[in-house]
């Protein structure tokens, strides 16, 4: 008996338990509400890339708010026995949710299937500091696949393969048919990342940013990681005053005077280097670990993109 089964079996007993003791009004909403399937995802970008995948076929529930930090922020008791109530659990992981990954283990082992999106990819490791990386974290995996658009195409294909192995009365043809349309979406959204990226000089692609965060980017589109003021691949470190100038120090060599800081977080790093190197420094806001509320500038992932795509284009060639 797999572990599902089990779950299924041992709910269905609670319920038959708790249906006697109701009327009979009350017993029917109940099992109405309890027999629509749900999906639980950890982070807003999944969260938006997965109802594209499931539709109308089941509920979707994300648990990461807009504007949030995945490395951050937590769950409430609510939200916590969210994920032990799903059909399936879509998490990024790759140490991305720091403060979510127990309660995802714990829906695991209580019987839910879970995916960790991030490790399904082909990941990147960051690199030594030498290359712009967090020296401390080189070889450890990125979480921040979402950044390349291609390894996106992959990973809704899998969602869609989870939701249909796992997702107990959604109509297999309706969510491949969702997840194909999604594909050529995201086939458009690489072909014009890559003609608005053709606008920048080879010699001017180079980037520095509040934390390391953009390494998939960098190495779909061909851009040089300079370095970032945060040299983690967390926003839960914090950079020293010798980090501060070996990065002013690259900055310098390398002829970088912008600054790409996430939208949701404080820029008062990123404007310290605007002092280090004598007010020359651009900061622009990029979209890079969240999404934003509907309408408020990254409402989905390909607004997401498609904003941060131009606001690095105009950064770094002065538009």
């Amino acid at each position: 008996m797999t572990g599902k089964t089990r779950r299924t079996r041992r709910v269905r007993t609670l319920l038959l338990a708790l249906l006697t003791l109701l009327p009979a009004g009350a017993a029917t909403a109940c099992t109405d509400s309890d027999d629509r399937p749900r999906v639980v995802v950890t982070t807003n970008i999944l969260g938006d890339i997965t109802r594209e995948i499931v539709g109308d076929q089941a509920d979707v529930t994300v648990l990461m708010k807009p504007n949030a930090d995945p490395h951050s922020f937590g769950l409430s008791a609510v939200q916590a026995a969210e994920l032990e109530r799903a059909d399936l659990v879509v998490f990024n992981g790759l140490g991305l949710e720091e403060n979510v990954l127990r309660h995802v283990e714990a829906a695991r082992e209580s019987g839910v299937a879970t995916f960790e999106t991030g490790k399904a990819v082909d990941p990147l490791t960051f690199q030594a500091h030498d290359d712009g990386g967090p020296e401390e974290e080189a070889g450890q995996p990125d979480p921040h696949f979402w950044t390349d658009p291609d390894r996106v195409r992959k990973a809704a294909g899998l969602i869609a393969d989870q939701v249909v192995e796992h997702v107990d009365g959604v109509d297999e043809k309706a969510i491949r048919a969702n997840a194909d349309r999604y594909d050529d979406q995201l086939a458009d959204l690489t072909t014009w990342m890559e003609k608005s990226f053709d606008r920048i000089p080879e010699k001017q692609r180079a980037l520095v940013t509040n934390h390391h965060v953009f390494g998939y980017l960098a190495e779909r589109f061909g851009f040089r990681v300079i370095g970032a003021v945060i040299p983690s691949g967390t926003t839960l470190a914090s950079p020293s005053s010798s980090d501060l100038r070996s990065l002013t120090q690259a900055m310098r060599e390398a002829g970088a005077r912008t600054v790409f800081a996430d939208s949701s977080q404080p820029k008062r790093l990123a404007e310290v280097l605007r002092t280090e190197l004598g007010g020359q420094v651009r900061v622009v806001e990029l979209y890079s670990e969240s999404l934003t509320e509907k309408g408020k500038g990254a409402g989905t992932y390909l607004q997401m993109m498609r904003a941060n795509t131009t606001a690095m284009t105009d950064g770094l060639t002065g538009a």
